[in-house]
């Protein structure tokens, strides 16, 4: 069988030197049957490794489930990186930050207001460690000793950025061992948080996207010997709603990849494929404002969103060139999308039967999302307020989105960005209904496995509101039209609509959303992500293998004002404005 070690100087790979070259790809922001497509794009570019994050939420959405099937095919994955020829890297946190809904970490984790969150504390770490379990059957056979792809295992992730707990490390790769990985395991920092990420006997590496020559000699000097790597070469970013969109020129990227390899040194691009957050999975940063992300996680990567070579594409691929042999064949360029319309219709309006949508539970005190089973992403709040004059609304504390209605009628909107918490009723005797949208969990920093929802509960002038209805919306089972109409203007939300689309093949299509508010949408079932007049994004991704030749389903959930009630598609992604 195969042998990975690492040496003094290099990785050794059956003895011999061997010098990664990675790209980061995550299965589960890839429609699985464009797997193969995208690993076969990076050999083409030249890497010879394929890393992953292993999310432990998208796994385990509720406590006792371990989900292994279709896009969470973990071990398919890796069979098909295989098959290609190439080699892996497995990052299975158990948190992951990636940009990625609560860093990766469930939600009902932290029910339980005892449980540690990155620490050495019994209740989590005996989560942690069934949850490890569960992927190390997984990825064990596919080692690379065992003739399979895998040469690296991560311990944590950046966790110099979050702490320092030497014993919570030490218990980490103490179970990885026990569980049967025998590959290499590593750590990932920046370079001023090298010492307090990692431990001795635990290969350390570097996350930077500049200033290569001095990132690496920083590296150097809190790993003295074997082979330096950079396991986060960050040659893009990510956007946040409300923003611009982010790039980074291929020219400077590619300068400073080659230093990287100039110097010796082994890299993982992060991303290579950055993909989609596809249904409700983006996460959010809090640094004083909270900023959720958009569902594109295109990254600027050098393998676009739908999967397409960029700029980036080429520079890199000739840097790689000027040190190893790469592949004689490109993947073609772009091709410009199919560009059917339609008009929307059948509205269900949501607010006049709410119980289509799910059902009403009673609570006499006002609960956070993470106190309902199952946990909502969207939920009714309902309950009859009397007074004889017009008052202020206060919540504690709105996590993220609140839209209130007062008799059925719109007052105004609470928005966490703005750290919005209170609002004016016109009058004080009626019915209370407020709409609660979580937007994404904070995905790095101290605020991860914080509470959704209204978290506090509610007043009316100063006296706390008691005797509350609440209603989950239940996204996975949406109402059917009662009766089909058309929409012949502008509407207001929240309402669901409809559409057929008509497509001459099963192709990738972009989705121009410009005329909408704020909102969801399914193609044929499958949940396609987030929309939002405030930009930068503008179209959303529908991945070709969801797109059926001739009649699709489209659904859409708006929760604002949508001025043209139509879909159309447009044959390039429009991601928005960027800084230049």
């Amino acid at each position: 069988m195969p042998e990975f070690v690492i040496g003094e100087t290099d990785f050794l790979l059956d003895g011999r030197p061997f010098r990664i070259l990675s790209g980061a790809l995550h299965y589960f922001r890839v429609h699985p049957d464009l797997w193969a497509d995208r690993i076969d794009k990076a050999r083409r570019m030249g890497l010879n490794t394929i890393e992953t994050y292993v999310p432990w939420n998208a796994h385990a959405p509720s406590p006792g489930e371990f989900d292994l099937t279709g896009g969470l095919d973990l071990d398919r994955f890796l069979r098909l990186i295989a098959d290609a020829g190439m080699y892996a890297i497995v990052r299975p946190g158990p948190y992951i930050c990636a940009e990625w809904d609560n860093g990766g970490l469930p939600a009902w984790l932290f029910r339980d207001p005892a449980v540690g969150v990155r620490r050495y504390e019994p209740k989590y770490l005996d989560a942690v460690r069934g949850y490890l379990s569960r992927v190390y059957e997984v990825v064990v056979p596919h080692q690379v000793d065992r003739d399979g792809p895998v040469l690296l295992v991560q311990v944590e992730n950046e966790y110099g950025a979050f702490g320092d707990d030497k014993r919570y490390l030490k218990a980490l790769a103490e179970h990885t061992r026990a569980a049967g990985i025998t590959v290499p395991l590593t750590t990932v920092d920046q370079p001023d948080m090298l010492e307090a990420g990692s431990l001795d006997g635990l290969h350390r590496t570097a996350s930077f996207g500049s200033a290569a020559a001095d990132r690496l000699k920083i590296l150097r000097e809190h790993q003295p010997t074997g082979p330096l790597m950079c396991g986060e070469f960050w040659n893009g970013w990510f956007d946040h709603w409300g923003a611009h969109h982010h790039t980074t020129p291929a020219a400077d990227a590619a300068a400073e990849l080659d230093a990287l390899l100039a110097a010796g040194a082994s890299v993982n691009l992060y991303m290579f494929h950055g993909g989609t957050n596809f249904g409700l999975t983006n996460g959010a940063n809090d640094k004083g404002v909270y900023q959720p992300l958009v569902t594109s996680y295109d990254y600027d990567a050098p393998l676009d969103e739908a999967g397409d070579p960029t700029p980036k594409y080429h520079a890199f691929r000739d840097v790689i060139a000027r040190y190893h042999k790469v592949p004689d064949s490109v993947p073609p360029p772009k091709r410009d999308a199919p560009t059917p319309s339609t008009r929307l219709r059948d509205p269900v309006r949501l607010l006049d039967a709410p119980e289509r949508f799910g059902t009403w539970e009673f609570h006499e005190q006002l609960p956070a999302f993470d106190e309902l089973t199952p946990m909502p992403r969207l939920a009714l709040l309902r309950t009859r307020v009397s007074g004889d004059r017009p008052g202020v609304l206060a919540f504690g504390e709105v996590r993220d989105r609140a839209t209130v209605f007062f008799d059925g009628d719109p007052v105004g909107t609470l928005q966490r960005d703005h750290h919005d918490r209170a609002l004016a009723l016109p009058r004080a005797e009626g019915e209370l209904l407020v709409l609660v949208e979580d937007q994404g969990r904070v995905d790095y920093g101290p605020r991860i496995g914080e509470a959704k929802g209204v978290i506090g509960g509610a007043s009316l002038d100063g006296e706390p509101l008691a005797g509350w209805d609440v209603l989950p919306l239940d996204l996975d089972a949406l109402p059917t039209p009662v009766t089909t109409s058309t929409v012949d203007g502008p509407i207001a939300g929240p309402v669901l609509l409809r559409a057929e689309v008509d497509a001459a093949a099963s192709t990738d299509l972009f989705l121009d959303t410009g005329g909408w508010g704020k909102g969801l949408v399914w193609f044929n079932g499958f949940g396609l992500g987030r929309y939002w007049r405030r930009g930068p994004q503008r179209t959303l991704y529908v991945p070709g293998p969801v797109v059926r030749p001739g009649g699709n389903e489209l659904v859409v959930l708006e929760l604002g004002t949508m001025l043209d009630p139509a879909a159309r598609f447009v044959p390039r992604p429009l991601l928005g404005h960027t800084e230049a």
